[in-house]
């Protein structure tokens, strides 16, 4: 029997290991593990987990529906994993196992100890690429380097894509009759490990939602994305990064339906579609970069010599910025939406990030961490990349001194305070004129509700570049 392992890869199409699995008349059976101690540690949202558990149930009436019957295992740790599938492998006479790659250093540790395990009852393991459109290790620089900026690894991606192609996988057709599934809901063991799976409609699970997601962002507003992507009170991005995350859908359906709305692949600014294929390598970037410096999964920066910044630890001005309490609107109101749906537009994440470092000088891995434990989308390349282009600490071409100004931030891409007072409620009522800098017109009011800014800005700025200065003295 042959084996296929889900992680972060829970679809039928465009899995290359559940069709490599299909392929010829072997029985094929499926396995999805739950690692409740482990998530924890890795400071995995519950929002996040119920969304991915939610697509695990629909996964295996898909399955089920095609005659192949979907394992699950609660197993604590990575660390027991490798015994826990050995078990499994001799009880069903599993002779072969079949998974995606995963490029996160303690997912990759555990992958290589399950190989062994396997490797001594004589179980083969055949992993695959599922969570990027190239391989890492496929773009590198002329002399076998990793790219340590974004914008030449982004032309030799585009390059390297022209040349080689690539393949969509089609879902498997059924293989036997359709069998029963069990809903995760009816299995105590599941409930009591996580809690009640209830799932937030703002995120319908599916691969049918996820392309209905895609499709209406390219009819819609993939043309006009380069304008309006940076304007959270506009719909104008598309909203699939949960989708993503878990690989409900994958990067390559998304360049091909890209490619076939367009007519072409675009290669450069100038080309409508350009922007958000863009943003797809970026996706990329910070996965190869995780599997090429396996230290980014370990807590460290990018760039060493910053690990000597002397960062903040103050668990007041953490607390405020985690809850929007810092008197800065745009960044409250971009903390309270994240708090209260585990979602956050990127323009608002870069906002945010760019204030604890560089505004509260507070070490960028209590951010990091924090996203983690609220996202839905939460994934560690994407998170660690974005935190450390903001703290100034990462693969980035842009000198240090770039801080956000949150004030001008806000009335640039929120300009009428829209989404403002849609999350920061003591400021529903306020005019447009003042939203950005209430205080006084609150002052006038007499009204005490909001609270002033934890810092001033333009001291926080020059603060902020002493201490990046100083690592070079």
């Amino acid at each position: 029997m042959k084996l296929v392992w889900f992680r972060h890869d829970l679809r039928l199409a465009d899995n290359p290991a559940l069709r490599h699995a299909c392929a010829g008349d072997e029985p094929v059976a499926a396995l999805f593990i739950i690692s409740p101690t482990q998530w924890r540690q890795h400071k995995m949202a519950p929002i996040r987990q119920r969304f991915m558990l939610a697509q695990v149930d629909e996964l295996g009436r898909e399955l089920a529906a095609l005659g192949i019957p979907l394992h699950l295992l609660r197993v604590e740790t990575f660390a027991e994993v490798p015994a826990a599938l050995a078990n499994l492998c001799r009880e069903q006479g599993v002779t072969q196992l079949y998974a995606n790659q995963a490029i996160e250093i303690d997912e990759q540790r555990r992958d290589h100890a399950v190989s062994a395990a396997l490797a001594e009852q004589a179980v083969s393991c055949h992993w695959f690429n599922g969570c990027c459109v190239l391989p890492p290790g496929r773009v590198l620089t002329g002399s076998g380097e990793m790219f340590k900026v974004f914008t030449p690894f982004s032309r030799a991606w585009l390059k390297a894509l022209d040349e080689e192609g690539f393949v969509i996988h089609r879902a498997p057709t059924p293989r036997g009759e359709p069998l029963p599934w069990q809903p995760l809901a009816e299995l105590a063991w599941v409930d009591e490990a996580l809690g009640e799976l209830t799932v937030d409609p703002r995120w319908p699970v599916g691969e049918v939602e996820a392309l209905r997601r895609l499709n209406i962002f390219l009819e819609q507003a993939v043309l006009d994305y380069g304008e309006t992507r940076d304007f959270p009170a506009i719909a104008g991005t598309s909203v699939l990064s949960p989708y993503l995350a878990a690989g409900i859908i994958s990067p390559r359906q998304c360049v091909a339906a890209l490619q076939q709305r367009l007519g072409y692949r675009p290669q450069s600014k100038a080309q409508p579609g350009f922007v958000w294929l863009n943003e797809l390598i970026w996706r990329e970037f910070y996965r190869h970069l995780l599997v090429l410096i396996p230290t980014l999964s370990m807590n460290r920066p990018f760039k060493p010599e910053t690990a000597a910044l002397p960062w903040s630890w103050d668990p007041d001005a953490f607390a405020a910025w985690c809850e929007g309490r810092t008197g800065y609107p745009i960044v409250d109101a971009a903390m309270r939406c994240l708090n209260a749906t585990g979602w956050m537009h990127n323009r608002l994440r870069m906002i945010v990030a760019s204030f604890l470092t560089k505004d509260l000088h507070i070490h960028w891995r209590l951010g990091e961490d924090y996203f983690m434990s609220r996202l839905i989308d939460g994934d560690l390349a994407a998170n660690n990349g974005g935190w450390q282009w903001a703290a100034g600490t990462g693969a980035d071409a842009a000198p240090y001194f770039r801080v956000f100004n949150p004030t001008t931030q806000g009335q640039r891409f929120d300009p009428q305070g829209e989404f403002i007072r849609t999350w920061v409620t003591e400021l529903a009522d306020i005019p447009a004129a003042y939203v950005h800098q209430p205080h006084d017109w609150l002052r006038l009011k007499g009204r005490r509700d909001y609270p002033a800014p934890m810092v001033d800005h333009a001291v926080a700025r020059v603060r902020a570049i002493e201490m990046f200065r100083s690592l070079e003295k």
